[in-house]
């Protein structure tokens, strides 16, 4: 298994780990936790602020100083309906119980104190058509940048139809060269419809140092530290990702790959 393509396990619930020490970067966290009805989780954020995201399922959710109550709505990613989101910054602990069998996503980088735990969602999150053609993908922006409530955090879902492409034509964010190009690591959390499904992911650099592609299956994760990162969904299944980005400043800045660059121009 490629250093980038990270399988599902189980270890009490927890089915993925993802930290800046196990990826070899410096800022992205990826925890993913399946939790039968009654099963809880909990942890601290310590120095870095996390998002925590109901993918699927409900969950009671507190935190150092506040009960949440129960959060979410859909019991499948491909309701396509806007998740419920928790964000809390530096120094909070959490506890999550599953309410019924969920999936509970919590994203994280380093924080700096400077906002205060808030919802995110579903009121303020529309589903938005991106792209046209076999480039058509629908997005759920949970906490871009134009959403001022975290350091360092960019979260988003991506749904893309059977037989089309995402995260095309193919772009890298690499660089801290603001306003040209930002640098932010990303973490991509796959499902398939149906869940016996394949996709495919490919990160690569324009001199091909990196150049791999990763068949994902339902649960995998891609990490995306470098390069572009381009993902098809063949014929019959249905594609989503979670999307968690992070980097030294909290913009999304990319460039495209020089073979695909016509292709915007073209499109716009």
């Amino acid at each position: 298994m490629d250093s980038l393509h990270r399988k599902p396990t189980t270890n009490n619930g927890l089915v993925h780990n993802i930290t800046p020490e196990n990826a070899g970067w410096r800022y992205v966290g990826f925890d993913l936790y399946r939790l039968s009805s009654g099963q809880s989780a909990n942890g601290a954020t310590g120095d870095r602020e996390v998002i925590i995201v109901v993918v699927e399922g409900k969950a009671h959710i507190k935190s150092s100083e506040n009960d949440w109550g129960v959060l979410g709505d859909r019991m499948s990613v491909f309701e396509k309906t806007p998740p419920h989101c928790l964000y809390l910054p530096n120094d909070h602990e959490w506890e999550v119980e599953a309410s019924t069998e969920c999936t509970v996503a919590v994203c994280s980088a380093p924080g700096k104190r400077n906002y205060e735990p808030c919802l995110v969602g579903p009121d303020k999150i529309n589903l938005t058509k991106r792209g046209q053609g076999v480039n058509t993908r629908y997005i759920n922006n949970i906490a871009m940048e134009d959403l001022d409530i975290c350091d360092s955090l960019l979260v988003t879902e991506v749904f893309t139809p059977a037989g089309n492409w995402s995260s095309y034509p193919s772009h890298r964010h690499d660089e801290d060269d603001f306003p040209r190009i930002t640098y932010l690591e990303e973490t991509y959390y796959h499902r398939l419809n149906p869940e016996n499904g394949f996709g495919f992911q490919r990160v690569y650099t324009d001199d091909r140092s990196l150049d791999i592609a990763i068949p994902v299956e339902d649960g995998d994760v891609v990490l995306v530290p470098k390069g572009h990162h381009p993902c098809g969904a063949p014929y019959g299944f249905e594609m989503y990702y979670l999307n968690v980005m992070a980097g030294p400043l909290r913009k999304w800045r990319f460039l495209p790959a020089p073979e695909v660059e016509w292709i915007l121009e073209r499109d716009g």
